[in-house]
This record gives C-alpha cells, structure tokens and sequence, in this order.
C-alpha cells in the first residue's frame, strides 16, 4: 500500500531553512525574580508594570468583579470599569471618545479594517505588523508607500479612483524609533478627503504634554479626520488597547468592528491597572520627559562606541548590525553582562538590517547606565574584531 503523504514535512523543512538562516525563535520564560539582568527589551517604558499602585489596584478589581471579564463588551464583558476607562482614556487624550479592547493588536485591527473597508487604504512601508494585518482584513485595495514620505501618499490619494480613503501610520515606527510627519500627513489627508488613522502604541506616555502622545504633540488632537490607536501594555503597564476618535468611529466600531464584537473582553484586573496608570501619569508629567532623556543618553553612548544608531523620537533605540547571527551574537554578549536586549531579525526587520532593539526606561539609574555602557562596549570590541 502506496504511503501517504506526511502533512507536516513541509513544516520541518521550513523549519530547517529559518534554522540555517539564523532566523528561529524560542520562548524564554521570566523568572519572578527576573534573574538580575538590566531590562532594555521590555515595553515598560515609564517602569509602572511592576509598580505597586498598578497591583493594588488589579488585585481590588479581580476580588470586585472576577478574574475574567465573562464575555463580549456587547454581552457581560463591560463593566463600569470598563466604562470609567474609556472616560480617562477620553479625557487624557482630549478624544471626542474611546472604544476599549482586549489588545492594541485587536484595537488596530478593527480601526484600520473596519474604517478602510470599501476605500483605498494608503500605509507607511514601517507601519506595524498590525496595520500590516488590518490592511490584508480590509480586503480593499491596499498602496504602500515608501517610509514617511508624504508627496507619495497625497499622490495615491489625488490618483484613487474611490470615493473614500484611508491612510495608516504608526506614529513612533517600532523599530527605528523616529517619528511619523504627522502634521504633514494630516494636511495632505484633508485635501484629499481622507481619515488618518495613527498608531500611538509607542508615543503615549513618552510624546506630547503629560504623555498625551504624538497627536496631540502635534497640535492635532481635536481633529475629527484623525482616529488614534493606543495600547496599554507599554507605558501603562498593563494590558490592553484602545481607539480614540470621533462619535461617527466609535459607534461604527461598536457597530460592526469584528475585533470587538467577537472577542472577550478585557480583564478587570487589567482595566484596573490601566485606570492607575493614567493617574499616575496626571501625577507625575514629568516621567515622559524622562524616558526620552533616557533614550537620548542610550543613543548617544552607542554612537560614542560608534554602532549604528537613529537619534530617537521615543523610547526605542535601535543598534543596526546587519546579518541575524551578529544580532544573536550581540544580544547573548548584552545578556552576559547584565543587559537584556531586544534582538530583531527578518521579518521583523528588512534582509540585512538585524539589530539590537534598546528601550528606555523612565527609572534607569546611574548604576544601570554604567553596566548598559559595559555591555555595549563589549558589542562595539566584538565588531571590531570580526569586520
């Protein structure tokens, strides 16, 4: 009898390719004690996922309401938590509203597929896997323009032969750590008739008056034409996404955003976390000032030790070091000198382009910046010693 076919052969023989392009990737758990290394990997970049305030305050809503929302916001996953961060969420933003959802993966995916369905959708070549993903869901002609260049959106959009478009950033890119025109971008999105929406994952917290992030940096925040995207598993050290935007979005998204409608709600211990998050940012303005002042010293010492690096707009510090193996290589040299580091390679990253991924943090001390130093020097001699 004839053998059939294994159905998974072609998954060890992909797996096999990644593994000799330097390209596989593992799970490394945590330890609660977190085994002593200096954090540069993590999202946390005003330092409260660890915070007290932030614990008490899930810890409260997990005893009021349970460990699990129970369902869907439209069915039993709302809650008056969930209701007051919404308002915060509004408020803090100077939003005209905001929608609440369990990821800023899922808030992504229903801003930018529920908006862009039926129009032409215009996204940044940087933008976030997320856009990328929302774009594929729209199921609407998608144009990728090249990186922050704005003459080449308001072209595809003078061009459309639609009625309607949309045009999609992330407004601190993930990567490369600079930062959206989003002034420009907003301008050509009005003469043309087009909505912007704009990712805020890595902006919130660390741009803008108090944190209020990148929009509202720009002057932009009480523009209709703009819908944002935040998360809460960044800066405010929980979990969690959002969109902020005009009474006409929010309702749309509550109406027909698959994302939301379809998926659980998020955790009252997360919403809780969140809610304290953004009091601690009412209560203290000046830790976004802190974290860019953080990122700025991270950049500048690489350059000192002549690695290639962006001048950061926000948090993230990228280290470009070319082939995957001289990340890997980099990132386990950080690790044995006390720093983890990001490690990003294709496809997170263009074929040529791995690097070390830095985020500051709010609450790096002296003594961290002297060990971060001691470990990127050891990078620097090691590419010395093999170019």
């Amino acid at each position: 009898m004839e053998q059939s076919p294994d159905p998974l052969a072609r998954l060890r023989a992909a797996t096999a390719a990644r593994e000799a392009a330097g390209l596989r990737r593992a799970l490394r758990p945590r330890t609660p004690d977190d085994d002593g290394l200096v954090d540069l990997a993590s999202n946390d970049y005003l330092g409260l996922a660890r915070d007290a305030r932030l614990a008490e305050a899930a810890a409260r809503a997990a005893e009021t309401w349970g460990t699990g929302s129970t369902g869907s916001r439209l069915v039993t996953g709302s809650t008056a938590l969930h209701a007051a961060l919404e308002e915060r969420l509004r408020a803090f933003a100077e939003a005209e509203g905001a929608l609440v959802f369990s990821s800023g993966y899922l808030a992504n995916l229903a801003a930018v597929a529920t908006l862009g369905g039926g129009a032409l959708v215009v996204s940044d070549a940087g933008n976030h896997a997320s856009l990328v993903d929302a774009c594929r869901l729209s199921r609407s002609r998608v144009v990728v323009t090249p990186h922050k260049d704005v003459t080449a959106v308001e072209k595809v959009l003078a061009d459309r032969d639609t009625e309607h478009a949309v045009v999609v950033t992330d407004a601190v890119f993930s990567v490369d750590g600079d930062l959206a025109p989003l002034a420009d971008l907003h301008a050509a999105a009005v003469r043309q008739g087009a909505l912007l929406v704009v990712d805020e994952a890595h902006s919130v917290g660390v741009l803008g008056p108090g944190g209020r992030g990148a929009v509202h940096a720009a002057g932009l925040a009480s523009e209709r034409g703009i819908v944002r995207t935040v998360t809460l598993s960044k800066s405010l050290g929980s979990q969690g996404g959002a969109v902020l935007g005009a009474r006409e979005v929010i309702e749309t998204l509550v109406d027909t955003g698959r994302s939301f409608i379809f998926d659980t709600g998020l955790a009252p211990g997360s919403v809780a976390a969140a809610l304290a998050a953004v009091d601690i940012l009412h209560s203290q303005p000046e830790l976004p000032g802190c974290v860019r002042t953080m990122a700025k010293k991270l950049a500048s010492m690489a350059r000192d030790l002549g690695l290639e690096t962006n001048d950061p707009a926000g948090a993230v510090v990228p280290i470009v070091l070319g082939p995957p193996e001289t990340a890997l290589r980099a990132a386990a040299t950080c690790a044995e000198r006390g720093v983890r580091v990001g490690c990003f390679r294709p496809p997170s990253v263009p074929a040529g382009r791995s690097c070390l991924r830095l985020t500051a943090r709010a609450n790096l001390s002296s003594d961290d910046l002297a060990v971060i130093r001691g470990a990127l020097t050891a990078v620097a001699e090691t590419m010395k010693v093999t170019m």
